[in-house]
C-alpha cells in the first residue's frame, strides 16, 4: 500500500471542506435575500457549520475506532454531495439549517478521519506531514474564494458557486472507494478504549488540550474582523478586506506546503514558541494601520506566526499520545473548532464594548501568553532530558 495513494485523496478532502466556508462565507448575503432571513436566522446557519463541525470531530475520534477511517471519509463524501444539493434546493430556513449542519458534520468526520489516518500512515514524520497535509485548508480557502469572486464577475448565481464543492467532494469519495486503509497504532499495540482514555489524563495532554482553544482563537477567531478593519483603514473600498483573507490563507499555504521540513528542524513546541510573538506583533501593528502597505505587512506577520499551529498541536499530540489514538486527535480538534466558534461573540463583545480599534490589540494578549506556556514546556522537556542523561 503506498502513503501517497490515501495522502492525495485526504488533501482534496481538506479541500472541500475548506472551500465549504469560503463558498457559504461568499454567498450568505444571497441566502439572506433569497429565502427572506432575518439577522438572527442568518446568524444561526453560520454558527450551524461551526458546531456541526466541532461535534463531528468530538465523535468522528470514537467513530474512527468504532468503525474504522475508511467508512468515516465515505460517510463524510456522502455528507458533502447531500449537503450541497440541500442548500441548493432549500426553500425555507429549516431546510437551509439542516443542509449547513449535514455539510459541518461532513467537514468534522473529514478532519477527524484523515488526522490518525496520516498519523499512521507517516510514524516516523507525524508533525511533518500533518503540516503538508493542513496547508489545503488555507489552500482551498484560497481556491473556492477566487472561484466565488470569478464566477461572481461573470454574473453566476450563488447556486452554481455551490455546486462546485462537488468536484472535490465526488473526487475524493471515489478516490477513497476500494483504497485498502492501514491499521491504526493503537489497534495494532491491542489498546482498549480504557487505555486511550487514561493516556489522556497526563497533565501535559491536559496542557497542550488548553492551549489547543488559545492557538485556534488566535489562528481562526481574526479572521472575521481583519477585513472590516481594513476596510476602515481603505476607506471606500468596502470589498478590499477579502483581498486580506486571500493574502493570509495564500502565506499560510505555501508555508505548510513548502515549509514542513521545519518540524524536522525545530522541536515542535519551540516551533509554537518561536512565533508566536509574530503572531501578537502581526495583531497589534494591525489595528493601527494606517495605510494598506502596513496592514499587509502585519497580515503578513500574523500568518507567519499562525501558519503551523494547528497542524503542530496535532502532531504533538500524535507523537506525545500515541495511545490516545483518533479519540486523542478528535478531541484536540473539537476544542480547535469549538474555540473559533466562540470567538466571534467574544470579539464581538470586546467590540461593541470598547470599539473596534481594541479588538486586536486586546486579542494580542492570547500569543503573548502563548509564548510564555510553550517556553516553559520547552525548558521543562530539556531538562528532563538532561536529567536523564545523568541518571544513565
Amino acid at each position: 500500500m503506498s502513503p501517497r495513494r490515501l495522502f492525495l485523496p485526504s488533501c482534496i478532502a481538506l479541500i472541500a471542506t475548506a472551500m465549504s466556508f469560503a463558498i457559504r462565507g461568499d454567498i450568505m448575503g444571497n441566502f439572506q435575500v433569497t429565502l427572506g432571513l432575518t439577522k438572527t436566522e442568518l446568524g444561526w446557519i453560520s454558527g450551524a457549520a461551526f458546531w456541526g463541525f466541532g461535534f463531528s470531530i468530538l465523535f468522528g475520534g470514537a467513530l474512527c475506532d468504532l468503525l474504522g477511517i475508511g467508512r468515516l471519509l465515505k460517510a463524510a463524501a456522502v455528507g458533502h454531495i447531500c449537503g450541497v444539493l440541500l442548500t441548493v434546493v432549500a426553500s425555507h430556513f429549516v431546510q437551509l439549517f439542516a443542509a449547513t449542519v449535514i455539510i459541518g458534520i461532513a467537514n468534522g468526520l473529514v478532519e477527524a478521519a484523515i488526522n490518525p489516518l496520516v498519523a499512521t500512515l507517516y510514524p516516523d514524520q507525524k508533525a511533518c506531514k500533518l503540516i503538508a497535509l493542513h496547508a489545503w485548508f488555507p489552500g482551498g480557502i484560497v481556491i473556492g474564494g477566487v472561484i466565488a469572486f470569478v464566477l461572481s464577475e461573470l454574473g453566476a448565481g450563488w447556486q452554481m458557486k455551490m455546486l462546485l464543492m462537488l468536484v472535490p467532494a465526488v473526487m475524493y469519495g471515489v478516490m477513497f472507494l476500494g483504497q485498502e486503509f492501514p491499521t491504526p497504532e493503537r489497534e495494532v499495540a491491542g489498546l482498549g478504549f480504557i487505555d486511550r482514555v487514561s493516556a489522556l489524563a497526563h497533565p501535559l495532554f491536559l496542557v497542550l488540550f488548553a492551549c489547543m482553544w488559545l492557538t485556534a482563537a488566535t489562528e481562526l477567531g481574526p479572521g472575521q474582523w481583519v477585513s472590516n478593519i481594513f476596510n476602515d483603514v481603505m476607506a471606500g473600498e468596502t470589498h478590499a478586506g477579502v483581498l486580506v483573507l486571500v493574502w493570509i490563507n495564500g502565506i499560510v499555504w505555501l508555508l505548510r506546503q513548502f515549509g514542513a521540513p521545519l518540524a524536522r528542524r525545530f522541536a515542535p513546541l519551540s516551533l509554537i514558541a518561536c512565533t508566536a510573538p509574530l503572531a501578537a506583533s502581526g495583531l497589534w501593528l494591525f489595528a493601527r494601520a494606517q495605510s494598506a502597505g502596513i496592514a499587509f505587512a502585519a497580515a503578513a506577520l500574523l500568518a507567519l506566526g499562525t501558519a503551523f499551529w494547528w497542524p503542530t498541536m496535532l502532531g504533538i499530540t500524535a507523537e506525545r499520545f500515541p495511545r490516545g489514538g483518533a479519540l486523542a486527535l478528535g478531541l484536540m480538534g473539537s476544542a480547535g473548532s469549538f474555540a473559533t466558534a466562540i470567538a466571534g461573540p467574544i470579539m464581538g463583545r470586546i467590540n461593541d464594548t470598547y470599539g473596534p480599534a481594541r479588538v486586536l490589540p486586546m486579542w494580542a494578549a492570547i500569543p503573548a501568553l502563548l509564548t510564555g506556556i510553550f517556553a516553559l514546556l520547552l525548558w521543562n522537556d530539556r531538562h528532563q532530558a538532561r536529567r536523564t542523561a545523568r541518571i544513565a
